[in-house]
């Protein structure tokens, strides 16, 4: 397993846009063959693309034909794209996700908005089938931890989002720090929400928490009236042709539809004309609803995801070690976990191939002298045998997974019995038997030869 990072902190958020753009396809375009599960996570300021290559000998080229694909659909050079990500694999991957979905990576450290965009990311991917086992585990594990640090740490009670800080810095620009003044504000304020993207329904709670009581929505998709009616109906959906006199009346626009289609300073201009009142601009849309031309309008403020970045709060170090320390503990346990279930792997493939074995053994025996106390006892004597013979193999598979040796064991296995853990893994799963129950029940069985 392993994953493909481009993020704020080492790129511009034109460039992360870009990625996104392609990174939408990737799922639906890279061959089964080099990849067998891909979830893909892009908020505004990252793109992280968590697979899990057909083996795990083939990490390089399937980070590479995913690359290619992101070139291929944004056309930017592969060696641009591929400078832009960052490859984390196994144990790494693991714990940047928790640190991701906990709000640890944000530009806004401890933001709330990211958790709920893991779980949507793997929500999606499994409704496209395009997640398998391993990946689904490891974002359940993620959305867990990520709401661990929420209930027990400072981090979750300060409440803080590239939302809510976008609206501090409307608040200090508009109203200055005055509580009665910003209460005002935004009371009297004409708001004008555009979209109905992933930042919308963050936006329009945030709105109403502030007093907000003339707000309207609207949406080139159509899906501002069901998202309003969705919220409570307390906003007001707007359609085409009410849409140019809101812009008009607004103090306070907002854009959060990351569409194509692009508001220019000459547009605005256009639509404002005659106005005379201060605007306030937020665009919080990864690929702007607004040209960041607007902000040289007079008379216009502009506020942007850069402008988030640069303005977000620094937490207290003891919430955010606190937060780290339940990340490392739930990365050891999730950690330890795989490894019990990547030895099962191991030890159930050599345990099924020796029962095969034996049990070809058992019916010549039977042929040969039928079902007589003889033969019986036979058979008895070659189970213990073969339980026995077992027993060490499956010790040092366990030890081996403790240990993080486990691949050594497994390419000992296809040395010496010319076993594929891997494949004979697949194999099972497809069958509908996981390693868990096949093991339960080999151990129960030696449990009652043992007894007999």
């Amino acid at each position: 397993m392993f994953s493909l990072v481009a993020a704020h902190t080492w790129l511009d958020l034109e460039t992360v846009a870009q990625l996104a753009s392609g990174s939408a396809e990737v799922s639906e375009t890279v061959s089964t063959d080099a990849v067998a599960g891909v979830v893909t996570l892009s908020t505004c300021n990252r793109v992280e693309i968590y697979a899990e290559a057909g083996s795990p000998q083939n990490v390089e080229q399937a980070s590479k034909e995913i690359l290619r694909t992101i070139a291929k659909t944004t056309d930017m050079p592969y060696d641009d794209v591929a400078a832009a990500f960052k490859l984390y694999r196994n144990d790494a991957a693991v714990r940047h996700l928790f640190e991701v979905g906990s709000g640890l990576k944000s530009a806004v450290v401890g933001e709330r908005e990211i958790a709920g965009q893991v779980r949507r990311a793997l929500s999606e991917a499994r409704e496209a089938g395009h997640t398998t086992g391993t990946l689904t585990k490891l974002f359940e594990t993620a959305t867990r931890t990520a709401k661990d640090i929420g209930a027990q740490t400072a981090l979750g009670a300060t409440g803080r989002s590239i939302v809510s800080v976008a609206l501090d810095l409307a608040t200090e620009l508009r109203a200055g720090t005055s509580v009665v003044g910003a209460q005002r504000f935004w009371k009297d304020a004409n708001i004008l929400l555009v979209g109905t993207g992933a930042y919308a329904g963050t936006t329009l709670a945030q709105l109403e928490a502030r007093g907000a009581k003339n707000v309207a929505v609207h949406s080139s998709s159509g899906r501002a009236q069901q998202f309003v009616e969705d919220r409570g109906d307390w906003a007001m959906a707007l359609g085409g042709s009410d849409v140019e006199g809101a812009f008009a009346e607004a103090d306070v626009l907002i854009g959060v539809s990351g569409g194509e289609r692009t508001v220019s300073a000459t547009q605005l201009e256009k639509l404002r004309e005659g106005a005379t009142h201060r605007l306030t601009v937020l665009d919080l849309a990864l690929t702007h609803d607004f040209d960041p031309a607007i902000g040289d309008l007079p008379a216009v403020d502009l506020i942007t995801l850069e402008s988030v970045k640069m303005a977000a709060p620094t937490e207290q170090q003891a919430s955010i070690t606190q937060a780290h320390q339940l990340v490392d503990k739930a990365v050891d346990e999730y950690l330890t976990e795989k490894r019990e279930r990547t030895a099962a792997d191991a030890i159930v493939t050599l345990r099924g191939h020796t029962m095969a074995v034996l049990e070809e053994e058992m019916a010549r025996v039977q042929d040969r002298h039928g079902c007589t106390a003889a033969a019986e006892e036979v058979q008895l004597a070659m189970r213990r045998m073969v339980r026995q013979i077992l027993h060490e193999p499956t010790v040092r598979a366990r030890q081996a997974a403790a240990n993080g040796t486990l691949e050594e064991y497994e390419a000992a296995l296809e040395t010496v019995f010319g076993l594929d853990v891997a494949e004979a893994t697949k194999d099972r799963q497809h069958n509908g038997r996981t390693n868990t129950v096949a093991a339960a029940q080999l151990d129960t069985s030696e449990a009652q030869q043992r007894t007999a």
